[in-house]
């Protein structure tokens, strides 16, 4: 009966067929799966049993007669005093199997069932299967080996705020036979970062007022309303009451709590304020470029929208000219939009052409044609030059005016991930930051050789963001290997010094980590013996995407701080001798201010439905004459949408009793919109009729 039904219904044959391919796939994968687990377990049990004085080992052989070698060696020797030598992670004869190795595995077995596309849930389902697990906590880079009984005390999986993220391994890595030095890590505070608070480059020390209530005689700091007085009367010299002014701004910290957040459909990458205050812009995954009127920092207004048209997966930076004009904003294609900031001119942005070839048919199989991706774009001093930071390690310098690449220079052995020029008023000395782990310096005078003026090294990962503090001196930078560094020009390593260390410190690309994916092992991090940066700071996270960071401005803060987004949600303000003097908790401030929306891609592994609340801050901006910050991020559930949130300075109050309230929620043209607040339970009938009032009000005022 069954099979007669089975043959009379199509349908219920063919499910029946799909089920019994399906038990047969499983027994397949668990049959490999096994066998794989008996060959490395029969290679763990031989080695407890051989004699402590063999060091060549004894290679497994295959029950079914033929030779399999099967190496699951994944320790490696990684001591300090060899990075020190120059010598590479590996221990000599060894081969070692981590992230790929056990990818490709898997992968094998998908192509062997025929399964060329798989969807991520069913992936997932198949990466959860215990004998996979056990596969990976095998090649953990925490599970070295030692005599510990109990795994999960040597596994952090660092997720204390993360609200469930994915059980993946924190990184796919190599293990280690011995804990490095915990010493290794730079001393906090950094006594050269000390020493450049006290030389009034960056900020100035505030002075103890020693009274005679002071019986220890250490003195206390002025306080902000006695600073506030002495402004007012004015009662002191002139110099004074610079002074005066100058610490009252470097004392003015944003807070977490959130004025406005602005929301977006996609996530931003990008979102920086001009030079004098009066603009902001934000880039988007959409291809859009939001500009916004900020000549009142407490009162936006919306400008215009500009967007890259056949943009690939996003948009990678943008510029804006000194004069505020024209705003350059790049993709992953070797075509530069110049677009002008005028609300009134509509027309389509400006295509540059930085590949050097003459113009041919602009069509779609062109397109597909680019010779490389523009991953940093920025203006020149007096807006005339602009330089690009590329694919395959190229550097691009082209004239405006006369739309021609001056240099196209090979200068990195990988991606070029940050330009930036030195000095504001000059447009010869510029910096590129490179995942092959170097900043480099050069001339534009003198780039037809492809030869570096000099360069800064101690990163041990690749970089992810440069910024120059403007003054021809000082650059900062990000790196994958979970660390900021300052530099000094004076300090640069010659060229010709560089070119013979080179080949030695370095370790192999394919050891690189994976900043996309997981969690940094900071057992893998090592001093560079040849570091010459300034200071360094730790304690943010670099993970997910090129995470930016900046030098503060000099009239809102005095120059005091530099600061850098975070892969955890925050903003961290770091004074210059490496301590953290403050942070902004964006994601605190935004969690649970927009209602789920099932649907659309997720930045984790967790489905549409259950995907939790995450905010990876990329960027951030402090306005250059008022205590305020701007921090543009991937936000929301499954981090698939965007924010800039506006945090200014209200000497921690938690509340603000001006209108409109704090944390306003608004949409990427500042309408405020009762959509965003479905999701509060707090507010009643009341409460959301006097809410629309009032976004009715601002909304007039604003003239929407």
């Amino acid at each position: 009966m069954s099979s007669s039904r089975d043959a009379a219904d199509p349908e219920n044959s063919a499910s029946h067929e799909e089920e019994v391919d399906d038990v047969a796939n499983n027994s397949f994968i668990e049959s490999l799966l096994a066998e794989h687990l008996e060959a490395i377990n029969g290679e763990a049990q031989d080695e407890e049993t051989e004699d402590d004085t063999d060091d060549q080992g004894q290679e497994l052989e295959a029950e079914n007669g033929n030779q399999v070698d099967y190496d699951v060696e994944v320790e490696v020797q990684e001591e300090v005093e060899a990075n020190a030598a120059g010598g590479t992670r590996n221990a000599p004869g060894r081969r070692t199997h981590s992230e790929p190795y056990i990818y490709n595995f898997i992968q094998n077995l998908l192509l062997i069932l025929g399964l060329t596309v798989i969807g991520r849930r069913q992936l997932m389902q198949l990466l959860q299967n215990p004998d996979v697990g056990r596969l990976f906590r095998f090649i953990q880079p925490n599970n070295r080996g030692d005599d510990d009984d109990d795994d999960d005390d040597d596994y952090d999986d660092d997720d204390d705020d993360s609200d469930g993220e994915s059980w993946i391994p924190a990184r796919w890595g190599r293990g280690r036979r011995a804990k490095p030095d915990p010493n290794r890590f730079p001393k906090v505070p950094s006594e050269a970062g000390t020493s450049l608070m006290k030389s009034d480059i960056f900020g100035s020390n505030e002075a103890h007022a020693v009274t005679s209530n002071d019986r220890s005689g250490v003195g206390k700091k002025k306080k902000l309303a006695m600073r506030i007085l002495d402004r007012e009367l004015a009662i002191n010299s002139l110099a004074k009451q610079k002074l005066n002014q100058r610490l009252m701004a470097q004392g003015m910290i944003p807070a977490s709590n959130a004025d406005v957040i602005i929301h977006y459909d996609q996530p931003v990458y990008s979102g920086q304020f001009s030079d004098d205050g009066n603009f902001f812009f934000s880039a988007n995954k959409d291809y859009k470029v939001r500009m916004y009127d900020t000549s009142n920092p407490y009162n936006w207004r919306y400008y215009k929208t500009v967007e890259f048209p056949f943009g690939q997966w996003t948009l990678t930076d943008a510029s804006l000219s000194p004069d505020n004009k024209y705003l350059a904003y790049t993709s992953i294609q070797s075509t530069v939009c110049l677009a002008p900031t005028d609300p009134n001119d509509k027309g389509d942005p400006y295509s540059l052409d930085l590949s050097g070839r003459e113009e041919r048919d602009p069509g779609f199989l062109y397109r597909r044609q680019r010779p490389f991706g523009i991953w940093s774009i920025r203006f020149s001093g007096d807006g005339r030059e602009l330089v690009a930071g590329a694919t395959g390690g190229s550097i691009v310098v082209f004239d405006i005016e006369s739309r021609r690449v001056l240099h196209r220079i090979f200068g990195h052995s990988d991606d070029v991930n940050a330009v930036c020029f030195a000095d504001k008023a000059s447009p010869h000395i510029l910096y590129s930051g490179s995942d092959d782990t170097t900043l480099k310096v050069w001339d534009t005078r003198s780039m037809g050789d492809s030869r570096a003026a000099g360069a800064f090294i101690g990163h041990i990962e690749g970089l992810t963001y440069i910024d120059s503090k403007g003054d021809g001196r000082y650059v900062l930078s990000n790196g994958k290997d979970q660390s900021m560094k300052l530099w000094d020009l004076r300090m640069v390593m010659p060229s010709g010094e560089f070119e013979r260390i080179q080949p030695s410190r370095r370790v192999a690309t394919d050891e690189r980590f994976d900043y996309r994916w997981g969690t940094y092992d900071q057992d893998d991090w090592y001093q560079d013996p040849h570091d010459n940066s300034v200071v360094t700071f730790r304690g943010h996270k670099v993970l997910r995407t090129l995470i930016r960071c900046h030098f503060s401005p000099a009239a809102s803060t005095n120059s005091r701080y530099v600061y850098t987004g975070s892969e955890d949600g925050k903003i961290f303000i770091y004074n210059m001798d490496a301590t953290i003097a403050g942070t902004v908790d964006v994601r605190a401030a935004t969690k649970g201010t927009r209602p789920r929306r099932p649907g659309g891609p997720t930045w984790d592994y967790d489905d549409d439905v259950s995907a939790p609340w995450r905010t990876c801050v990329r960027d951030a901006s402090w306005h250059p004459n008022a205590p305020m910050i701007v921090a543009s991020a991937w936000n929301g559930y499954g981090m698939q949408k965007g924010t800039c949130t506006v945090h200014s300075w209200n000497d921690g109050a938690e509340e603000d009793e001006a209108e409109p309230k704090m944390g306003l929620r608004v949409n990427q043209e500042l309408q405020t919109d009762p959509a965003f607040y479905e999701d509060e339970p707090r507010l009643d009938a009341a409460a959301r009729q006097a809410m629309r009032r009032t976004m009715g009000l601002r909304n007039a005022r604003r003239g929407y």
